[in-house]
């Protein structure tokens, strides 16, 4: 479906009893973050909020992709698989042999439709364009501040164009933007990305290189610009793909190199010069659920600003999951699927990215698996495809492909965790079916002891083939008598915590919180719970920090996913059988905060996302006015505790 304008997709939403108007003034100054993030945590993503009293002109939409069923109404489906199953049946009528002139002539319907898909540029002004600011400034707009510890407010939905200077290919991306005056903003493109890979081309040219921002219009062209496409595929024929009909362009008004949405609701336009100083942007509280640290990037000059009549702002945040971004997520799950499938890794039946993962972090993938060694190569696969690049842990799982026919003992859905878990466990050998790697990570992982390059590994849950066993590891017998296991860790003042629920449902792994204190303090504590006769046929446990409630399965997975580099913070721990000559075996992760003191890391340790008590106050007491439903608490208050330090924050 094609929608207008924004204000057609909030019609929309309205009408389905997807919204809610907020009349009462709000302060895009922490509040309007802090109401969202209390809504965007309720049951299925809450509603959308539409802020109409913001102290500007204009009015601020945020959580508009807040759920399963906005998201697909952004997108114009019932379903997100609709889109996959659209795309993978257009693969297989490209891929299929024509053999006969009739199988041609089917094509022309599909050959035309692929140029009703593809960007027009009209003549003229669009509607974007319908007044022009006589003086660009950007602090007329409602740009918010998200989080207390932020260097300042951020243009959080921001669909980015650039061109490459050399064949004119154009990339539209989301980056954020870090508002300094009125004419000035950072440009947070990340090395990896396309739009940072066209400035590199203007500063061989030594040239400015024009960039323009678009705010709004068609909901399909945020998401458009979150999309992992291949380099030079344009974003803009996968909108135009989405609601089935082209998208059409216009010229900008200061930097006429580049077209833009006509229907979009705002236009920034200007410049990067490759001869600039760098400006220190950040800090930002990022979709990990902590604040990413302030860096060096590129100066945005802003030479113009238009807006349509009546325009609405559009906004998001991110910060601890679950948020909006998870549905844009959830999307690019479904929708890459196909592509994925029949292009890279053909054996792949499914694949899931939890919320707890924050994208990249945690990836599930179902396999077709015929042969031993199929994992590795589905592993290298993807930490090979695209933005799976930046994927930390990869955990597979394959349906049991009975030798003589007959049904799938596995037939669980990939997002039956429970059952999945189970199934992981049982076909893992922990010596031998977990492989660690390096390579690119996201700049955002904190974890990692070098910008942008970390550990990996692979989780090979699927069932194994006799030529990927190995006789000299036996599988223990676990204790699931109830509070042995709590008694037998009682004596170790530093454990804080134990989480021994997963092995009540025939998972072989424990999570505890531990404090910390000493070098090799994990690696020492793993070895001596292993040695313990009550903790015989654990395969695997996870460590938290101490302020982390190890009972609170999706924070403490959340917590864990982000404080590990795989390949630096793994320890095994063999335990001999006398009686057999063979092992059982244990792998431990350190999922806790690494410090210089106690690790040797030598980066600076970002803390988690929380809103300020003047905040959560100012919040509560006008909740009442907002005539957005009963009263909720702010999430925030959930994770006081697990603070630490604000150094690390504001340096």
């Amino acid at each position: 479906m094609a929608y207008k304008n924004l204000q057609h997709f909030i019609n929309v939403l309205e009408k389905a009893g997807e919204l809610l108007r907020i009349k009462s003034y709000v302060n895009p100054k922490l509040e309007m973050a802090e109401i969202t993030d209390r809504m965007s945590k309720q049951p299925g993503g809450g509603k959308a909020l539409l802020f109409e009293n913001t102290g500007y002109e204009f009015p601020v939409l945020m959580n508009a992709y807040g759920s399963e069923r906005r998201m697909c109404m952004a997108l114009g489906v019932n379903h997100l698989d609709d889109v996959a199953k659209n795309i993978e049946n257009l693969f297989k009528l490209l891929s299929t042999p024509k053999e006969s002139i009739i199988d041609k002539l089917k094509m022309l319907p599909k050959l035309n439709q692929f140029a009703s898909w593809m960007p027009k540029v009209k003549r003229g002004r669009g509607e974007c364009q319908q007044v022009v600011m006589a003086s660009p400034d950007i602090t007329k707009l409602p740009v918010i501040t998200c989080w207390p510890k932020d260097g300042g407010p951020f243009v959080t939905l921001p669909v980015i164009h650039t061109k490459d200077p050399n064949n004119n290919s154009r990339n539209v991306g989301m980056y954020r933007m870090q508002v300094f005056g009125p004419t000035l903003t950072g440009m947070h493109w990340h090395k990896h990305k396309v739009s940072a890979k066209h400035f590199n081309e203007y500063k061989k040219l030594n040239k400015r290189m024009p960039v323009a921002v678009a705010l709004g219009g068609d909901p399909v062209y945020a998401y458009s610009a979150t999309a992992p496409l291949p380099e030079n595929v344009d974003e803009y024929m996968l909108a135009g793909f989405l609601r089935k009909k082209k998208v059409e362009l216009v010229k900008c008004i200061s930097q006429p190199d580049v077209e833009v949405p006509a229907d979009a609701d705002f236009i920034i336009e200007g410049y990067v010069d490759p001869n600039d100083e760098m400006i220190w942007e950040g800090p930002f509280g990022d979709h990990t659920g902590y604040y990413s640290l302030p860096d060096w990037y590129p100066r945005f000059h802003i030479t113009a600003i238009t807006h349509k009549k009546n325009p609405v702002y559009p906004a998001t945040i991110v910060g601890i999951p679950p948020q909006e971004d998870a549905w844009l997520g959830k999307a690019t799950e479904r929708i890459f699927l196909a592509p994925i499938k029949m292009t890279m890794v053909p054996e792949i039946i499914d694949m899931d990215m939890p919320v707890e993962g924050v994208f990249h972090n945690l990836v599930i993938a179902k396999i077709q698996k015929d042969y031993a060694g199929q994992g590795q190569k589905v592993m290298n696969a993807m930490w090979g495809a695209g933005q799976m690049m930046f994927n930390k842990i990869l955990v597979l799982t394959a349906p049991l492909n009975p030798p003589q026919g007959g049904t799938s003992e596995k037939s669980f859905k990939i997002n039956d965790y429970l059952k999945l878990a189970q199934d992981v466990f049982k076909n893992l050998n922990p010596a031998t079916d977990i492989y660690f790697s390096t390579g690119p990570m996201d700049v955002l992982d904190h974890s990692c002891s070098k910008l942008g390059f970390g550990g990996k590994m692979c989780i090979d849950g699927t069932f194994k083939f006799q030529e990927e066993k190995d006789d000299l590891y036996e599988s223990g017998v676990i204790s699931r008598e109830s509070g042995v296991i709590e008694n037998a860790l009682v004596s170790f003042d530093e454990i804080k915590k134990v989480n021994t629920s997963l092995l009540k449902k025939e998972i072989s792994c424990l999570i505890i919180s531990v404090q910390k204190n000493r070098k090799g303090h994990i690696k020492e504590l793993h070895d001596q719970i292993c040695a313990l006769p009550e903790t015989a046929g654990i395969k695997m446990i996870l460590y938290v920090e101490h302020t982390v409630d190890a009972n609170d399965l999706p924070t403490a997975l959340w917590r864990f996913c982000n404080n590990l580099d795989p390949k630096r913070d793994f320890h095994l721990t063999r335990i001999p059988n006398p009686e057999s000559r063979s092992y059982t075996a244990c792998m431990g992760f350190d999922g806790t905060r690494k410090t210089k003191e106690f690790d040797d890391f030598h980066r600076d340790w970002p803390n988690i996302i929380v809103a300020d008590d003047e905040t959560i106050k100012a919040v509560d007491e006008k909740w009442n006015d907002l005539g957005i439903g009963e009263f909720i608490p702010s999430p925030s208050l959930k994770f006081k505790g697990q603070m630490y330090g604000e150094e690390a924050v504001v340096r």
